[in-house]
């Protein structure tokens, strides 16, 4: 069985599925590994667009491995040994996905818990299902969070909101998670692909070396000055200035017609 399955479309979308349904697409290393490839590979593919990560079956992942975790408690408690390497190699690997030059929506059709809603924190724009289970129970199961869940809740729900989930490990619907700002809105489960897959030709209309660009902007703006990003922004619409697209952009608004990027 292919742990992560990839669906490169010709409309320059590709589609990323975690695929260990049987399993609730629990998290090991041999899917992070898997997801690593797969986003590695995806990064240096030029005609990319966007891309959209769901889950196989009834969940989008419902978080790591119970087993890895409770042998890692063993070795830690009887043999003295430290897990920092391996969570700090496990993050690095299924958040190879933050390396993507394109935009990243998460299509969550169904739970995300822990581990498992991070990943889906680490993309750039989440269509939730309305009755998906979600949140980062880290703190239930005796552990602090990880996979950059208190760097990735905060920013999506506000401090307030963050502290509070990850404090109590409180699990919500998509429905509460979109109303809180941790994701783009809530659909019914059996509309959440098609949804995303909409949202993401949307994007792909816009000129490629445009998105590009802005996701790299979108992603410096946070620890940016007004006038450091005002910088950036100069910077790169010289860059564009040079490009076909600008041509194509302006022309299409003159006709009144949808610019062919």
């Amino acid at each position: 069985m292919t742990l992560v399955e990839v669906d490169r479309r010709d409309d320059g979308i590709a589609v990323v599925t975690l695929n260990d349904p049987d399993r609730l697409n629990t998290m090991t290393v041999h899917m992070g590994e898997a997801l690593e490839a797969t986003f590695d590979q995806l990064a240096t593919d030029e005609g990319l667009r966007v891309a959209v990560l769901t889950g196989a079956g009834r969940a989008f992942s419902a978080g790591g491995d119970l087993d890895m975790l409770e042998e890692y408690a063993r070795r830690a408690r009887e043999e003295g040994w430290s897990a920092e390497d391996a969570m700090w190699s496990f993050y690095s690997r299924f958040l190879a996905l933050r390396r993507l030059p394109v935009p990243l929506i998460a299509a969550v059709n169904g739970h995300a818990i822990g581990a498992g809603f991070c990943v889906a924190l680490g993309c750039d724009l989440l269509v939730l299902a309305e009755d998906a289970r979600l949140g980062l129970n880290f703190a239930k199961l005796g552990l602090h969070p990880g996979m950059g869940g208190s760097w990735l809740l905060p920013r999506a729900a506000g401090a307030q909101r963050g502290a509070e989930l990850l404090y109590t490990g409180r699990l919500i619907d998509g429905e509460t998670a979109a109303r809180y700002g941790m994701g783009l809105e809530a659909v019914p489960a059996g509309d959440v692909l098609d949804r995303a897959l909409e949202l993401a030709a949307d994007i792909a209309a816009s000129a490629p070396g445009v998105v590009r660009r802005l996701k790299a902007s979108l992603r410096m703006s946070p620890q940016n000055t007004l006038e450091e990003q005002l910088r950036r922004e100069a910077q790169v619409q010289a860059i564009d200035y040079t490009t076909d697209d600008v041509i194509e952009g302006l022309a299409a608004v003159r006709e009144r017609r949808p610019p062919r990027f």
